[in-house]
């Protein structure tokens, strides 16, 4: 399994790919390549799904430089790029300081 060390490291790269899912809610949301860099730089893990449907993954939290909130489920299988499941911007009225839900 990945650690978050190794996550934050790949996201802030640009090492990282989507999911169709992922990739379809980015364009929606209008989340650029770099913010999910910026956010990915000092994401802290805010859920842990280690039984999810296809692998272990994550739940981040992290900001952008205009002090953007994502969220970004990741995988936290070993490969060469971080895989994105899927990305929004937490609503404030169903996260608590985005890091619990209300």
């Amino acid at each position: 399994m990945k650690s978050l060390k190794d996550i934050r490291e790949q996201l802030q790269l640009g090492r990282f790919e989507f999911t169709r899912h992922a990739f379809k809610r980015a364009v929606e949301r209008n989340i650029s390549q770099q913010e999910i860099k910026e956010a990915g730089a000092t994401a802290e893990v805010i859920e842990d799904y280690p039984d999810d449907k296809y692998s272990p993954s994550s739940l981040l939290l992290g900001f952008t430089r205009k002090d953007r909130a994502l969220h970004l489920q990741v995988s936290k299988l070993n490969s060469a790029l971080v895989k994105i499941i899927t990305l929004y911007e937490p609503n404030r009225e169903q996260w608590i300081e985005y890091r619990r839900h209300q």
